[in-house]
């Protein structure tokens, strides 16, 4: 079971799962694969009728979205963010982690009819990041990885409230209302003593939320977020490690698996469209110079706050490169931007993939010196990061 919780084996799953997806797509099973993404299962009754597809990305991948806003709770309460002095680099550093992606992408894509994928290239895949981390930084100290997962925690939720901004279309408010004392009773059931009743309980109260949200036009990873945020941290806890193998095992690599199944166009370069070049810039290079820009930034501003976090230049940019790996976010976001454009949509899915190959390279490299760095300060001081 330790393996299925291990950042460098969810990393390689990951890897995996999106090259199959790319081979699948370019064979002869295409069209079988094609047909059983766009197989209808529907729930009698409801109302609901998705495509095998979108059960993955709206329904599953709610899941990651519920473990994620879990992990941020936590940060919240006891960990990196647990006060505004110590969320303050990781917050910028974040914040800078959107806004130069963004603009970059702004700046090479002048078709406005593409600038929907802005928020493509602004996303850090949290799993995989940490995945590249736990294979190439031995010897880093447990504040690098703490780091990047306060950086990469604040980037999904920034993340998040892009999709619920900018992706609802035709609001209803209704079922997003009929959601909230749902979701509310779910944060006070959590605080209960566990029992069977209870986490069926617990189950019925998630699936209706999600429902509902599915139902007012919000994306319903939503539902999954907020759940998170009110679950009790005991209760969270527990949750958290009963679902981690699956999400690692499961989820994540059968979204990556769909999400990758696009054709590779056959096109000359220069006939690619301006989003795949925008994304491919954008995502590792404006993450990098985003992210530590960021950082370095409020490390100044805060230099005689004892509190602040403090590293070196050098960490912060190896930091900064793994942070240019989007990948499951992105995919998302692509999905959402690109929806009713579904040729960009396969070139961007190929740009993110390539782009997040090129974060790992340059986060992985930069991050691989650190390690050494450290490890001739002191080898025996050196911590490794949890895998």
């Amino acid at each position: 079971m330790t393996l299925l919780r291990s950042d460098r084996f969810s990393a390689v799953l990951l890897v995996t799962a999106a090259a199959i997806g790319l081979v699948i797509a370019n064979s002869a099973l295409a069209p079988t694969a094609a047909a059983i993404e766009a197989f209808h299962l529907g729930i009698p009754g409801i109302g609901l009728d998705l495509t095998v597809g979108h059960w993955i990305t709206d329904g599953l991948l709610a899941v990651f979205f519920f473990l994620a806003a879990i992990e941020l709770r936590h940060e919240l309460h006891e960990g990196e963010l647990d006060s505004i002095r110590k969320a303050l680099v990781p917050a910028i550093a974040a914040v800078g982690g959107v806004l130069v992606p963004a603009v970059v992408y702004l700046l090479i894509v002048r078709d406005q009819a593409l600038w929907a994928g802005w928020p493509v290239p602004t996303a850090t895949d949290i799993a995989f990041a940490l995945g590249v981390l736990a294979i190439f930084g031995r010897g880093l100290p447990a504040t690098f990885r703490a780091l990047l997962l306060a950086i990469a925690v604040i980037d999904d939720l920034i993340a998040i409230l892009i999709i619920a901004i900018f992706f609802t279309d035709d609001l209803a408010f209704i079922p997003l209302l009929s959601a909230i004392p749902v979701i509310a009773l779910f944060g006070w059931l959590s605080r209960k003593r566990p029992a069977v009743w209870l986490t069926v309980a617990l189950v019925v109260l998630g699936i209706a939320a999600w429902i509902l949200v599915y139902s007012s036009g919000v994306h319903p990873t939503i539902a999954g977020v907020a759940l998170g945020l009110v679950m009790y941290h005991s209760s969270a806890a527990r949750t958290r490690h009963g679902l981690e193998p699956w999400s690692n095992v499961v989820i994540l690599p059968l979204f990556a698996l769909v999400a990758s199944l696009v054709p590779i166009p056959s096109k000359s370069i220069v006939e690619l469209s301006p989003a795949f070049w925008g994304v491919l810039i954008a995502l590792p290079v404006g993450k990098l110079v985003g992210v530590s820009l960021g950082a370095l930034l409020a490390m100044r501003i805060f230099h005689k706050d004892p509190s602040v976090t403090r590293m070196p230049g050098a960490d912060v940019m190896a930091i900064a490169g793994l942070a240019g790996i989007g990948f499951t976010v992105s995919l998302l976001m692509n999905e959402l931007a690109f929806e009713s454009n579904q040729s960009v949509a396969n070139e961007v899915t190929l740009s993110v993939l390539v782009a997040s190959v090129i974060a790992a390279i340059i986060g992985g490299g930069l991050t691989a010196m650190r390690g050494r760095h450290y490890l001739r300060l002191d080898p025996r001081a050196a911590n490794p990061p949890t895998t």
